[in-house]
């Protein structure tokens, strides 16, 4: 069997920067340590087996560009974790606009936001033909968060080409009954929607109100404060673009809770642009309680992380799970692996019990597709 995992990107951001500086980080050393990774091998596939074959990006800077030195094109201002990440030979192609970019972003300097190419945009047909020739298993979505149309359109590539789709937004694709169906019907997993980071605020909040709801304490209110500086911060000032991106973040914590909150005792979502925090994020946490006897209690954390390479390590694991779907031939959402790798995942499971499910996965011990 030949391990290579072929890799598409449409979205050539923070998100992709990290993605690619990981594979290389450990092929060039890495390995050694072997920190950062749930898993070192998974179903076979190690992360030198990963491979990119094709991107997707509308950024001026960044097509046309190597996809080793797209990653490193202004806008993106994660942080550099491997110094030499060697040329790919996939360039970074036009994508499609749509509305991949918020009408905002133009008042905003050029270094903090997009300069879109003057380049035609391509159609599903010239999308398909790349992913075919490129031999491309894993297509994966990092756009901004609000893109619905342009998310749709790359779905519909890969569901033309046989590829799998790993969406990383949360634009519902795989926790939609209807594409879920039409992405069975075809044999192509999905996985998604909206991935979690390693250690980040969906996921410290989901397990403090787990613990909370195991250790008898009556969670009445809690709010979840993000601050940022990255593109995805800037591209969300545009309120309109949130609407699911707040349901994926908020379900993500009702779905463990011991009883659902009222809206008005529970705020999850995106809070401000900070442009000096580039990619590091920022969580502010409460959580408002009542323990033993009904006395009051509250907890309040603030969780600093570089955003990016927060979602990385889960975005490898994403991507080998995809793939083994792909191997054994299954079609359709990939249950387990969603629902312990995303905010939205078509079945919400708790941690523990997806973290259970997605070894099994990982195992073949079961089929574990919709």
């Amino acid at each position: 069997m030949d391990p290579t995992i072929n890799i598409a990107v449409v979205g050539v951001g923070n998100c992709a920067s990290s993605l690619v500086q990981g594979i290389a980080h450990y092929q060039n050393g890495g390995a050694n340590e072997q920190i950062g990774l749930m898993h070192w091998d998974l179903g076979g596939y190690r992360p030198k087996d990963l491979k990119v074959v094709a991107a997707w990006d509308v950024d001026a800077r960044k097509v046309g560009q190597d996809v080793n030195a797209a990653i490193f094109a202004k806008p993106n201002n994660t942080a550099v974790f491997c110094n030499h990440v060697p040329p790919t030979g996939a360039s970074v192609l036009m994508g499609r606009r749509l509305d991949g970019v918020a009408a905002h972003m133009a008042d905003y300097p050029a270094e903090r936001t997009f300069v879109v190419a003057d380049e035609p945009e391509p159609d599903q047909a010239e999308v398909v033909r790349v992913l075919r020739e490129t031999g491309a298993h894993v297509l994966m979505n990092y756009l901004p968060v609000g893109s619905q149309q342009a998310t749709e359109f790359y779905a519909e590539c890969a569901l033309e080409a046989g590829v799998a789709f790993v969406n990383c937004i949360p634009v519902f694709i795989a926790s939609d009954p209807v594409w879920a169906r039409r992405f069975a019907e075809r044999g192509v997993p999905v996985v998604g929607d909206d991935i979690k980071a390693q250690l980040g605020a969906t996921i410290v909040h989901r397990v403090l109100t787990d613990l909370f709801a195991k250790r008898g304490v009556r969670l009445d209110r809690t709010y979840q404060l993000n601050t940022g500086g990255n593109t995805d911060f800037l591209n969300m000032l545009e309120r309109s673009r949130l609407k699911q991106k707040k349901e994926s973040k908020t379900e993500a914590v009702q779905s463990v809770a011991e009883r659902r909150l009222d809206d008005e005792n529970i705020h999850v979502g995106p809070s401000d642009y900070v442009a000096w925090q580039n990619d590091n994020k920022l969580c502010f946490l409460r959580m408002e309680g009542r323990m033993f006897g009904g006395v009051p209690m509250n907890l309040e954390l603030r969780l600093s992380v570089e955003d990016s390479p927060n979602s990385a390590g889960v975005a490898i694991d994403m991507i080998r799970c995809a793939k083994v779907a792909l191997d054994r031939g299954l079609g359709g959402p990939v249950i387990a692996p969603a629902a312990y790798f995303c905010k939205h995942p078509p079945e919400q499971m708790t941690d523990d019990e997806a973290l259970h499910a997605t070894e099994t996965f990982i195992r073949g011990e079961q089929p574990t597709s919709a």
